[in-house]
């Protein structure tokens, strides 16, 4: 038996009648012989960790922009958190662990540089809109791979595409990573702005602090536990009084840290770097790096400027407006 076959057959104990095995998968867009050694779940971890826009996400912003430290999130450590949260809530739901991961990995594939600044920006520019949960489904599909996209199983490209809202025919897999994004971003996020001096942790509101706990381990712990015990029968959830606090918790993030003037105060000049950035592709679209010719000839040079700016790091963002809007000093030689 091959050890595919064999973690098949195991996963006929280890996943139970809620989750996904991957026999049951509904496949790839374009069939594949299968691997001897992975499921199909597996080859996708694999397929999402080693892509371009992967490596990219650890220089793009989760919430600060361009903060001074070390230690701050950033969309790669965001993703990581994801995914082992919802991996330890889908073991112990007997759900899927492989097709959990893969849907955390690339859930945030499509985001844009500077963080959730961006995606607002480029949804004002582009007359399509932008949306990045959309965009990472486009990433997998279409734009990894010189073009080709990554040929990812069905499960785990409707995981990636609904994580921001879900939908009605989700998997548990994809509502656990869904959960999981929520509980992981409002908890570090708070994390960092503690790090940040943006509040200290006595002025965090004492419903937080005694509902869930002190510190940012005992927060999140306090709120997986609960996701776990109170899931069953085909459903996760969280207690209605946990719920009730998750959602306080949230609402706080929004209106003292999300909109904070001292950590948002830089974020108006996105607008400007990545209006014009896409005004420059738009009109000139043999600026373009030939990756795009395919999707410059299929649907027009501003999807194709969406697609690249979109994919762009902070840093390379700036470096392209300065290369394109700063003059550099010169020299007669």
């Amino acid at each position: 038996m091959l050890p595919r076959e064999e973690r098949e057959q195991l996963e006929q104990i280890l996943v139970g009648p809620w989750g996904i095995r991957a026999a049951q998968s509904h496949g790839r867009q374009v069939p594949e012989e299968e691997c001897d050694v992975r499921t199909c779940f597996q080859r996708d971890v694999d397929r999402i960790t080693h892509c371009k826009s992967f490596r990219r996400l650890k220089h793009k912003t989760q919430v600060f922009l361009q903060p001074e430290g070390d230690h701050y999130r950033t969309r790669l450590t965001h993703t990581l958190e994801v995914s082992r949260l919802a991996r330890t809530v889908s073991r112990a739901l007997k759900l899927n662990e492989d097709l959990t991961e893969a849907i955390a990995l690339g859930h945030d594939l499509g985001h844009t540089p500077f963080g959730h600044a961006g995606e607002r920006a480029l949804n004002r520019i582009h007359p399509g809109g932008f949306r990045h949960y959309e965009q990472s489904l486009r990433v997998v599909d279409l734009l990894e791979r010189g073009g080709r996209g990554l040929n990812l199983c069905e499960e785990t490209r409707m995981g990636i595409l609904n994580h921001t809202h879900g939908a009605p025919d989700d998997t548990l897999e994809a509502t656990c990573v869904r959960l999981c994004d929520r509980i992981a971003y409002i908890n570090h996020d708070l994390d960092d702005s503690i790090r940040a001096g943006l509040l200290t942790a006595e002025e965090v509101p004492e419903r937080i602090r005694t509902g869930c706990g002190e510190r940012n381990s005992e927060r999140i712990n306090s709120f997986i536990t609960d996701l776990i015990r109170s899931s069953g029968n085909g459903v996760l959830r969280m207690s209605p009084e946990m719920q009730e606090l998750f959602e306080y918790f949230h609402g706080f993030m929004y209106s003292d840290i999300y909109t904070n003037p001292i950590a948002k105060g830089e974020e108006g000049k996105v607008d400007g770097i990545l209006a014009s950035l896409y005004e420059v592709y738009v009109a000139h679209p043999e600026k373009l790096p030939e990756d795009f010719g395919g999707v410059l000839n299929r649907e027009g040079a501003e999807r194709a400027a969406c697609d690249y700016i979109s994919g762009m790091t902070d840093g390379y963002a700036m470096e392209k407006y300065g290369e394109l809007f700063i003059p550099f000093a010169w020299t007669v030689k």
